[in-house]
């Protein structure tokens, strides 16, 4: 199922690398215009993204920033409307996590891991969500983790992620007289370079997801009609049930 998202404007979060990249060049592939964000500007990688969506026709925004500031999120948002003219998605995909046992963590950790994932996420969506709510229009994917449901590794990591789910059905709920999408895609572990680093050769990584299958995907959730995703956590198994081979 091809998605047409010509005409729109996405923004997509921790978009430097790895899954972030690949929706990024998923939502672009489809025809939206792109801002991508991301914390780290230094090793030049996003910029490198930015010109690989420019080199596909697209016009293309930058923007640094913590997602778990308040104001750093403001300005993001406020770039975005200025440069691209409006947000039209957003793709909230910046996370982190860490190894430590939840017993010998500092609390410093913890609250960075809850304040990136779930509050980041939290102060985007209220970001952009009043010219949504103003067009009657408009779509915000959550990203969330197999671990939302799988007990393994990071206990902060995963309790984010099934409050990020949690999140996601409750904003949608309260806006389910409007036509806009709230939802989340659930990934199972996905060939990244974090992950891959995170693990360390401790799993067998052969029966993993592919990035670009998820960049697919996320452009084929933001182009569907809202009554069809507004709600659901898409895993692979949903996207497929849902609109078929990414392939295809």
């Amino acid at each position: 199922m091809a998605a047409n998202l010509a005409g729109k404007v996405a923004l997509v979060t921790g978009a430097r690398q790895g899954l972030g990249k690949a929706i990024a060049m998923g939502l672009a592939k489809a025809g939206a215009d792109i801002m991508v964000a991301d914390r780290v500007l230094e090793d030049g990688k996003l910029e490198a993204v930015a010109k690989e969506l420019q080199a596909m026709g697209r016009k293309v925004s930058t923007s640094g920033g913590d997602i778990s500031v308040e104001a750093d999120v403001e300005a993001m948002v406020k770039k975005a409307n200025t440069e691209l003219g409006k947000v039209d998605i957003l793709v909230n995909n910046a996370g982190v996590t860490a190894q430590d046992r939840f017993v010998d963590m500092p609390l410093r950790r913890w609250n960075l891991i809850i304040n990136v994932n779930l509050n980041g996420s939290a102060f985007c969506a209220h970001a952009v969500l009043p010219q949504m709510v103003e067009r009657n229009s408009g779509v915000i994917i959550n990203m969330s983790s197999i671990l939302a449901l799988q007990v393994q590794y990071s206990v902060p990591y995963g309790a984010t992620k099934a409050a990020v789910e949690r999140f996601t059905t409750g904003v949608a709920r309260e806006l389910r007289k409007t036509n806009i999408s709230i939802t989340a895609m659930r990934p199972f572990f996905v060939k990244t370079e974090v992950v891959s680093e995170f693990l360390d050769g401790r799993s067998d990584m052969s029966d993993w997801e592919e990035p670009a299958m998820w960049g697919a995907y996320c452009a084929m959730i933001a182009a569907a009609d809202p009554t069809v995703t507004t709600g659901k956590i898409f895993n692979q198994a949903l996207c497929k049930e849902t609109f078929g081979d990414w392939k295809k």
